[in-house]
């Protein structure tokens, strides 16, 4: 077989890029080792910047997006039960994010490449790329016992933290980053109402908690747990009484609580790989890069990695100017630290780090945290300190081409 743009990964990413690619006359396959079923049942963030929105819409997708997302203005950082509000809206000078769950934008994305009937193969075994480094690469697969090679220009990994992709760049040519933290995030999913209409993220001293939403019906929370902990371990009551002891108590009064629809546990680490590129080989979000929830950055960096790409292969395909494909890495980088360090930062200042050393280079616990609850106090005090919150939040603007 022989296509433009080989994509490595059908997540919300390389669903994504495929849609914009198509969109732009550039033919591409997708390969997955797994089905959309499998990728389906993956709950993961809801917290679109106004970039990934924009993305959606330019891929022609966001039909149910725009019905049933929830444009948020703002969100709330709670200290103790102290609650102060970040207005995204006015900080930014009208920038917002919208709240509509990953799962959601992966299934429109998948029936959107369905309905276009894109060449996708689910369930594929040892996806291997070759000659990455020469002007023609391909990848070999083996589908529904049948072995395949796909050949093309390009190649896009977007397979996640496990995949083949970044392991074919040579580990002397990559660097690997990674702080590993040493604590977990207990994920709650309830068909209840949200206890409040913006997120609210809370500092305790029993441990940080979000209350998200994915709806005006469904609500998502978080608990800060050790890694030692097991799912087993959380009753749905446990979870409920816990959580209301790390809210504010005006919230928690009034939360309604109901059955768990879905419950997990999951290590938080921040990871970044230099280079995003080797040859014509690009690696595209958690295959390349990893950020801690906190700062509801994931997909959205990902995002930021589709919007580049798909602005070289634009270039390269209708303009016949190959010479921009270096770019890719320096770009994505550049944004990928920005958001690496937002989302460390408020994941330091937030978290309890209890006994843990390394959260503060090795400062003693007790002073970390009191130099994190100042820092904390300062931005939340200062309106300079909350619109650099806000701004941050909301994403930096897209990176053009030179």
């Amino acid at each position: 077989m022989t296509t433009q743009v080989a994509i490595i990964g059908s997540g919300p990413s390389g669903l994504l890029l495929g849609q914009l690619l198509h969109k732009h006359g550039i033919d591409n396959v997708i390969i997955d080792r797994v089905d959309g079923d499998y990728i389906l049942g993956r709950i993961r963030a809801g917290i679109l910047e106004q970039g990934f929105v924009d993305l959606v819409r330019e891929a022609g997708v966001a039909e149910r997006m725009d019905a049933e997302g929830h444009i948020h203005e703002g969100f709330e950082l709670s200290m103790n039960g102290e609650r102060t509000r970040i207005d995204l809206k006015g900080l930014t000078g009208g920038d917002t994010v919208m709240c509509y769950g990953q799962v959601e934008i992966t299934r429109d994305l998948i029936e959107a490449r369905q309905a276009l009937d894109l060449p996708t193969y689910y369930n594929a075994s040892d996806a291997t790329p070759h000659d990455v480094k020469s002007d023609a690469p391909y990848v070999t697969f083996v589908h529904k016992g049948e072995e395949y090679r796909l050949d093309c220009d390009y190649i896009a990994g977007c397979d996640g933290f496990h995949g083949v992709s970044r392991q074919t760049i040579p580990a002397e040519v990559r660097t690997e980053h990674e702080r590993v933290y040493p604590f977990g995030w207990l994920g709650f999913m309830a068909d209840v109402p949200p206890c409040n209409h913006e997120l609210i993220y809370a500092m305790s001293d029993r441990g940080f908690a979000l209350a998200s939403q994915r709806s005006a019906t469904r609500s998502r929370y978080y608990l800060q747990v050790p890694l030692t902990d097991n799912i087993d371990d959380w009753s749905d009551e446990r979870f409920w009484t816990e959580i209301k002891k790390r809210l504010p108590a005006d919230i928690a009064a009034n939360m309604e609580t109901g059955p768990s629809i879905e419950k997990s546990i999951a290590p938080l680490r921040s990871f970044v790989c230099e280079p995003m590129q080797y040859g014509n080989l690009f690696l595209v979000g958690d295959a390349a890069h990893i950020v801690p929830p906190t700062g509801a950055k994931g997909l959205n960096l990902a995002a930021s990695d589709v919007a580049t790409l798909c602005k070289i292969m634009v270039r390269v395909y209708k303009e016949g100017d190959k010479s921009c494909i270096t770019q890719y890495s320096d770009i994505a980088l550049r944004r990928v630290w920005n958001g690496e360090r937002f989302s460390w930062w408020m994941t330091s200042m937030m978290h309890d780090f209890g006994d843990d050393l390394s959260g503060g280079n090795n400062m003693e616990p007790l002073m970390y945290k009191r130099f994190m609850e100042s820092e904390l106090n300062y931005y939340l005090g200062s309106d300079n300190g909350r619109k650099v919150i806000a701004e941050q939040y909301v994403g930096l603007p897209y990176e053009d081409l030179k």
